[in-house]
């Protein structure tokens, strides 16, 4: 996705978001505060972009963001607390998430690569695995596409 493409997603989101008076919070980990970023140079960006927390350490996503001790990161079960955690506390309506290993290596018994967003809204919850690159640069774009996508996927 180009720069242009993913500012033209978050207008649409922005749009949206105001339309349905929705407030969005993400929760990143290895994107490093990515999505956050894009989110925050949305028009009105501050009436609905409630905030994000990158949590890049187990400790943050236990203790922040509320994710279950000895709960593997890097799955589709972390995403969802993740999201869930700082939908909560963020009291957002609309929460993403990102976890995975963005590469080069793999990590912990996951390919690199391995990447899981999850989603929380009152009314649904879940997660999906992505297949990045093993290209650290490349699964970061990818991932904050995704989670653009979702978000926007979201809200309508």
């Amino acid at each position: 996705m180009t720069s242009a493409s993913a500012d033209e997603l978050v207008d649409e989101i922005a749009r949206a978001a105001c339309a349905v008076d929705a407030r969005i919070a993400v929760a990143e980990s290895l994107t490093s505060g990515n999505i956050a970023a894009r989110l925050g140079r949305g028009q009105n960006a501050s009436q609905w972009f409630a905030g994000a927390v990158v949590a890049y350490s187990v400790d943050v996503k236990t203790t922040v963001l509320g994710m279950t001790r000895g709960l593997d990161p890097v799955s589709g079960a972390a995403a969802q607390e993740l999201a869930r955690g700082v939908r909560e506390l963020t009291d957002a309506t609309i929460a993403v998430s990102a976890t995975g290993v963005g590469g080069p290596q793999d990590q912990d018994g996951h390919p690199a690569g391995t990447v899981y967003l999850g989603w929380s809204t009152a009314f649904e919850e879940g997660s999906r695995l992505l297949e990045c690159s093993d290209d650290p640069a490349k699964a970061l774009e990818d991932t904050v596409e995704s989670a653009l996508q979702e978000i926007h996927r979201l809200l309508t």
